[in-house]
């Protein structure tokens, strides 16, 4: 089934509809590995590095899955099939008539920073946080599997996850993959309106035009805004750099903000701001964009900057206190089979994780089957670059100043 195309104006009732709901902003990106050439090899270096802890004292949650019918799913916004005439998520709906479990499917993620925030401490205890899947960013995987805050994926309920892309099978994050599988990845890089902006734009300084001050955002993720513009300087974020990099990426965000060229650091939200046309450029993800075009008569650009855009990767984990383990596995499952991921790739718009997906697509959506930013080749993906793994001390002094920059 193809994703609804909806009118105009869904994009800023669903959005009220889901502030209903709680609902946030979605997405952040990821601080991976060493950064490589090679398509394939790119998507390997997905990792924060480090290895998993013994566990919470506690232990895992005992399993209620054979006696309460129920999964509890955190993820981000516009991040799965929706159908805005039912107000429902095929797939979910599915996946419940197939099995008889009930999922409770919440957009509960703004950043992953915000949200590990707001449940470290349960955690810590192994306490459950009401949640039996999240699904955060490669580097806050790292640190949640470091930490001993989630539980190791029983293979044998997820046979499916052999499908999973042989370049994101081992990450260094989570060696053989025992604690996590990958939802969705993607790019950062430049978005912009048609109309505002005729010629287009090749590079992150085309961004401080004077013409389009105050029109433009960036996003509230360290690893993507800081990373775009340290590319722009001609630093490989993915190699070796240190502060005095960082830094003068640091200066050149500061002077935007302070100038008032950049009107706001935002989340997914910006996305609405392109809608109402209060941003007319911005630094954004690969997928919003191309979910916006269909649904506004294709207003957009979105392309990786000359000097390259970021790439991130999602992950589906089980936290440590989920009382409903095997029901997460089968629901992982379920997102595994290709006809299913397909289905949700035609509508997220992101980069599918899963072998023979794109084979499905044809029976989707055929348009989307050459889509580069959902089955990108490795020509797209070369121009892609992964920001490397932060020493404790770098990501604690990098994003107080970042926050302190931005206004946080």
């Amino acid at each position: 089934m193809s994703r609804p195309r909806s009118t105009p104006a869904d994009p800023m009732i669903r959005a009220l509809v889901r502030a209903q709901r709680h609902a946030v902003s979605r997405r952040s990106v990821l601080a991976l590995g060493a950064g490589l050439a090679g398509g394939g090899a790119l998507l390997a270096a997905c990792g924060t590095g480090g290895t998993p802890s013994a566990g919470s004292s506690t232990g895992p949650a005992q399993d209620l899955s054979e006696t309460e019918k129920l999964v509890r799913w955190a993820n981000w916004t516009l991040y799965l099939d929706y159908d805005d005439q039912a107000q429902a998520y095929p797939t979910l709906d599915r996946f419940t008539q197939e099995t008889g479990i009930e999922v409770t499917y919440a957009e509960d993620i703004e950043d992953n920073d915000a949200y590990f925030g707001k449940v470290q401490g349960q955690l810590a205890n192994g306490q459950d946080i009401g949640q039996d899947i999240v699904t955060l960013t490669d580097w806050m995987a790292g640190r949640m599997i470091r930490l001993g805050y989630t539980q190791e994926l029983d293979k044998a309920n997820i046979p499916n996850a052999a499908n999973l892309l042989a370049s994101l099978q081992d990450v260094s994050f989570d060696p053989g993959r025992a604690h996590s599988l990958t939802w969705q990845s993607g790019f950062g890089g430049l978005a912009w309106s048609k109309a505002a902006v005729p010629g287009g734009m090749r590079t992150v300084s085309d961004l401080w035009d004077p013409a389009l001050a105050g029109r433009i955002e960036v996003l509230s993720e360290m690893r993507d805004t800081v990373g775009l513009i340290m590319l722009d300087q001609g630093v490989d974020v993915a190699g070796d750099w240190g502060d005095d990099e960082f830094f003068a990426a640091l200066e050149v965000l500061d002077a935007q903000i302070s100038s008032g060229q950049i009107r706001q650091v935002k989340g997914n939200s910006y996305a609405e701001d392109l809608v109402s046309g209060d941003a007319l450029a911005v630094i954004g993800w690969s997928g919003d964009v191309t979910v916006l075009n269909a649904e506004n008569g294709d207003q957009w650009e979105f392309a990786l900057p000359d000097a390259g855009g970021t790439l991130w990767s999602d992950n589906l984990m089980v936290p440590v206190g989920s009382t409903h383990k095997a029901n997460a596995e089968r629901l992982i499952d379920y997102y595994y089979d290709p006809e299913v991921a397909a289905e949700v790739a035609a509508y997220v718009n992101y980069i599918c994780p899963v072998q023979g997906a794109r084979e499905a697509m044809e029976a989707i959506d055929p348009t989307l089957v050459e889509n580069p930013l959902i089955f990108p080749d490795d020509a797209t993906l070369e121009r892609a670059h992964v920001f490397r793994a932060l020493s404790a001390d770098e990501e604690t002094r990098y994003n107080e100043e970042f926050q302190a920059v931005i206004g946080n």
